[in-house]
């Protein structure tokens, strides 16, 4: 797993290279939900995922894209609130063989 860095702030978007490709993420606020975007080399992978504590972002393989994405509650078990991003909760990547390990513990 590999820290994404993020900012406790209400919306942020932000590129990050990644096995050689270019992902641009979109981290915003909408009511009392915390959403997520990701596009992997300007093509969308994911929209308006609501973001949770240990859940997948990235709901299916799409154009090759196996990897996943993750929030980690670090001081309990809620989902993401944008007060705590970067400190209380933690994004991470997850390549091809810990996403396949994530899925077969979460299934």
């Amino acid at each position: 797993m590999q820290e994404i860095p993020i900012k406790a702030v209400a919306a942020q978007n932000f590129y990050v290279i990644i096995n050689e490709q270019i992902c641009s993420i979109n981290i915003y606020t909408r009511g009392n939900y915390l959403y997520f975007d990701l596009a992997v080399n300007n093509a969308s992978i994911t929209r308006c995922t609501i973001c949770r504590n240990i859940a997948k972002l990235v709901k299916q393989d799409y154009l090759g894209f196996n990897q996943n994405f993750i929030f980690l509650d670090t001081q309990g078990e809620t989902d993401p609130f944008y007060t705590g991003l970067g400190t209380r909760y933690k994004l991470f990547y997850l390549d091809a063989e810990e996403n396949a390990i994530f899925l077969e513990k979460t299934n």
